[in-house]
């Protein structure tokens, strides 16, 4: 390497993985929840992929490793920390596996933080299984109503706040606070929802969610929320097979069961960006 060109001698020094950037929960591209995906051999220093996770700025990147029986591990990161769900990450790295990587495959299972979560093909959609976390009440935070532009109704929680609203308008028409919402309580983070009227009279409930203190805004379409939402409003509307809409300026709509203490949400996954990642 001594007599070699200055730019092939730092490619020696270079690493790439592969890169694909996928809309999920999406009828389209450039709608749904865009997510990093970077399939790796073996992991790389937790401290690198939080630094790509950042430069992607995406609400998500999920980084993936094979397994020996055929399965994968799993991990997601924000621009800001790592967490320990993450639904439209899970679908989006299945729509890697099962159409880029391995494409005679029906399912894959990833192995995470929440424990397996297994994806199927669903004729042009895939189903995510994921854990279902029931509410309970709880006292709403002071200020909560200054911080979202607009008083809830109710207020639950499970792992994050649940604000109900009367009708699908009134949670298009919030305009939150982001600096108040992030000084609410750094644990957690703000869902709003409300059933479907109006415009989305075709679904049964419509939904936002708000990460401010993990560094995501807005996310566009969240599927771990749904582990909530789900078994809040089966148990509302006394029905087990829901349609759900999230109005983010990106939007996104899902498909989505109850079954036991399980969540199956499906949707549609497009990719949009394959390529390399070099650092």
């Amino acid at each position: 390497m001594r007599d070699a060109p200055p730019w092939l001698r730092y490619a020696w020094h270079m690493s790439t993985v592969p890169f694909y950037q996928v809309d999920a929960f999406a009828e389209r591209a450039f709608a749904g929840n865009p997510a990093a995906v970077c399939p790796l051999e073996a992991w790389l220093p937790e401290d690198l992929m939080r630094k790509i996770a950042a430069e992607n700025n995406l609400s998500e990147t999920a980084f993936f490793v094979p397994r020996a029986d055929g399965d994968f591990d799993l991990r997601w990161f924000t621009p800001e920390v790592e967490i320990d769900l993450c639904g439209h990450g899970t679908l989006a790295s299945a729509f890697v596996v099962l159409e880029r990587l391995e494409k005679g495959r029906a399912k894959v299972r990833f192995w995470t933080k929440s424990g397996a979560l297994e994806v199927t093909r669903d004729g042009e959609r895939l189903a995510l299984d994921l854990p279902a976390r029931a509410p309970r009440a709880c006292e709403a935070p002071k200020m909560l109503g200054d911080a979202l532009g607009g008083a809830p109704m109710e207020v639950v929680r499970a792992r994050d706040l649940v604000c109900v609203f009367e009708c699908a308008e009134d949670v298009r028409m919030l305009k939150p606070d982001m600096r108040k919402i992030a000084a609410l309580d750094g644990e957690f983070a703000v869902v709003v929802t409300a059933p479907g009227t109006g415009m989305d009279k075709d679904v049964d409930f419509v939904s936002r969610f708000f990460a401010p203190a993990n560094g995501v805004d807005e996310d566009p379409v969240t599927g771990s929320a749904h582990c909530t939402l789900v078994p809040f409003w089966s148990a509302r509307l006394d029905k087990t097979h829901l349609t759900a809409r999230q109005v983010s300026k990106r939007g996104g709509d899902l498909g989505c069961t109850l079954i036991g203490e399980r969540v199956r949400l499906s949707g549609k996954a497009i990719l949009v960006i394959e390529g390399t990642l070099t650092f």
